[in-house]
């Protein structure tokens, strides 16, 4: 019998065996099993079982140009053929890196102008709380090392990231270093209340000048957000937010970073959120889109500030990867780029599809377990509730959310849980056909979920 015979069963026991996945409750695993992905095509993966299941999440954020597009693999193979790798370290570099490099500067906002090459986002957030910190040193204020997030930020799960970041779970995990700090985020389901928009983004930025002043501005050295948070739950902020927040830390000398690993390369209408929300970014974290996850590679795009700094008074920048810069998946990442282009991805997205999917989702705002729906270019939450008055929240926060999952998943879709809240982040290559049969999912799992908690 060869590997290729095996059934399920004996596919998930050789896996639980062996392999400690990530964000897994490894006892529930073994005792259950993984669902074995086999293979994907266009917008659908499947599993070993026969499921065919439209891929409502775009893999994790990251598939933004779809399964099985042969100008990504024929662009990997071509550079596996002509140079499968070397480093760039000791003064080499190669020529993907090279222009790669040339093009990120070319469509991120004015001022980026350097780049630095990771394989992750976790990798490249903790390569920016080095270079940061290190920044400030050659400026002469090596006291500035405090950097400010948000609760619910999800930043990468490396013990520095995961401590920037504001994942609780992950911080009682012994990720809770010091210097780190954390403010409630703009999120208007719970905190807004009777606030207008704008009173609500004046309130919601002020916790961050509030935060400085206990802290003190002498010791911050930075604040890091995500345009919209996508791993704590689709929270966008309210027009008018991040207005106030650059101004709060260009007041106090502040660098602002933008973490873009969710929200970059086209998902909100423009190449990045920060061109979408007019920010103003010292510098910023890319990941997933960068080459739709096909291979892996992530990028700190690096301000002139910062950058003239390090390059000027620096001396060698002792920090970096193996995989730095990989001419894989620079050529990988190239094609992607091109393939996003040709085909007006982003305009598809500011123009069409991400307008239709929030008046295709809409009406779900209406069911009676939905207390929201929100929606920004192609991304989405549905916040789950026990009642509408008030509203109700559940009290066992995550056991609906979970609930409402496994139903999307039986159902064919794709779809994952943030406490209570849905979640939805599909390929930019999904037409309005995808977006109808995915609502009709949606729909169908509240029903379900719905009926499961007798509500």
């Amino acid at each position: 019998m060869t590997l290729e015979d095996l059934s399920t069963g004996e596919w998930q026991a050789l896996d639980s065996a062996h392999h400690m996945a990530p964000f897994t409750d490894y006892a529930e695993q073994r005792r259950h099993g993984a669902r074995i992905i086999t293979h994907a095509d266009g917008h659908y993966i499947h599993d070993s079982e026969g499921n065919r299941i439209l891929d409502g999440m775009a893999g994790l954020w990251c598939v933004n140009v779809g399964y099985g597009r042969q100008e990504l693999v024929e662009a990997a193979a071509r550079q596996m053929t002509e140079l499968p790798y070397y480093n760039n370290f000791f003064k080499t570099s190669n020529r993907p890196i090279a222009e790669l490099s040339a093009r990120l500067a070319a469509i991120t906002p004015d001022g980026l102008n350097n780049v630095f090459y990771a394989n992750s986002g976790s990798e490249a957030n903790d390569t920016i709380i080095r270079m940061v910190r290190h920044f400030w040193a050659l400026e002469g204020r090596p006291e500035k090392r405090v950097i400010i997030g948000r609760d619910y930020g999800y930043h990468g799960s490396t013990v520095m990231a995961a401590s920037m970041g504001g994942m609780s779970g992950m911080h009682e995990q012994a990720a809770h270093e010091a210097d780190f700090e954390h403010i409630r985020p703009p999120y208007g389901f719970v905190y807004q209340g009777n606030q207008d928009e704008a009173a609500f983004a004046a309130n919601a930025a002020s916790w961050l000048a509030e935060r400085i002043d206990e802290v003190g501005a002498d010791r911050v050295a930075a604040f890091i957000a995500e345009p919209v948070q996508g791993a704590g739950g689709v929270i966008i902020p309210p027009q008018g937010y991040f207005d106030h927040i650059q101004e709060i830390c260009r007041q106090h000398d502040i660098l602002f970073i933008a973490d873009e690993v969710i929200t970059g390369f086209g998902r909100t209408g423009e190449w990045f959120a920060s061109q979408t929300m007019g920010l103003q970014p010292d510098m910023m974290t890319l990941a997933k889109g960068l080459t739709s996850g096909y291979v892996p590679m992530s990028a700190v795009m690096v301000g002139d500030r910062v950058a003239n700094r390090l390059i000027a008074d620096g001396g060698e920048f002792y920090h970096g990867f193996t995989y730095s810069g990989h001419p894989v998946a620079a050529a990988v990442a190239l094609a992607n780029l091109d393939l996003i282009e040709r085909e007006g991805l982003i305009e598809r997205v500011r123009t069409d599809t991400g307008p239709y999917l929030a008046a295709a989702l809409a009406p779900l705002a209406d069911h009676r377990i939905v207390g929201e729906v929100r929606t920004f270019g192609m991304l989405a939450a549905i916040e789950l509730v026990k009642s509408g008055d008030g509203p109700e929240m559940f009290a066992d926060t995550g056991a609906a959310g979970v609930i409402c999952r496994d139903h999307a998943i039986a159902g064919g879709l794709m779809m994952r849980a943030v406490r209570d809240a849905m979640i939805l982040s599909p390929p930019l290559t999904f037409g309005r056909n995808d977006i109808d049969a995915t609502v009709n999912m949606v729909a169908a799992a509240l029903d379900a979920t719905a009926d499961e908690l007798g509500l």
